[in-house]
């Protein structure tokens, strides 16, 4: 009988977001989904402070990326450097954002990561230009796996460039 309350309560708190559904075959399913949810909605409310804070010229459906796409995020300074990265960057390569804070992206690079891959993005970071490539990265267990990068600079209201941003996800 509680069960059915705490239902109609998070329908009625959750109805205006949008969020997808999940049928419910037992507690221990909706709760690791409702932390999914609670972690990823978090990590909106953060990225849209860091947008805030840092005055970008640009605004980012971090919702849509993060919830519906469902991609790891990782923002770095204008050198490079990770500043700050999603909280389900973990179930995409076992790193939890706290160990990778103040390194640079070629952590997750490897013996198999293509060369010419990772010149395309270095040559778009130096010309401050958007690209997307997929690459082989390493998990923090040493696995590789294939993933999907979208990068791009973001430059604040007065034109200068603060950060770079990618959109991130492990693809077949």
């Amino acid at each position: 009988m509680k069960a059915r309350f705490y239902e109609e309560a998070v329908r009625q708190f959750y109805g205006n977001m949008k969020l997808g559904s999940s049928p419910i075959s037992s507690m221990d399913f909706y709760a690791s989904f409702f932390d999914s949810i609670c972690r990823n909605m978090q990590d909106v409310q953060n990225l849209s402070s860091l947008s805030k804070e840092g005055k970008w010229k640009t605004v980012f459906p971090f919702q849509q990326e993060i919830i519906d796409k469902n991609h790891t995020v990782v923002v770095t300074d204008a050198d490079v450097n990770i500043v700050y990265a999603s909280q389900n960057m973990y179930f995409m390569n076992g790193y939890k954002p706290d160990e990778i804070i103040g390194k640079k992206p070629k952590i997750f690079q490897g013996k198999d990561t293509c060369h010419e891959t990772t010149k395309v993005i270095s040559k778009a970071i130096r010309n401050r230009t958007p690209f997307e490539v997929v690459l082989v990265n390493y998990k923090k267990n040493g696995a590789p796996y294939q993933c999907e990068i979208k990068g791009a600079p973001i430059w604040d209201k007065d034109g200068k460039l603060v950060n770079f941003i990618a959109f991130e996800k492990e693809v077949a």
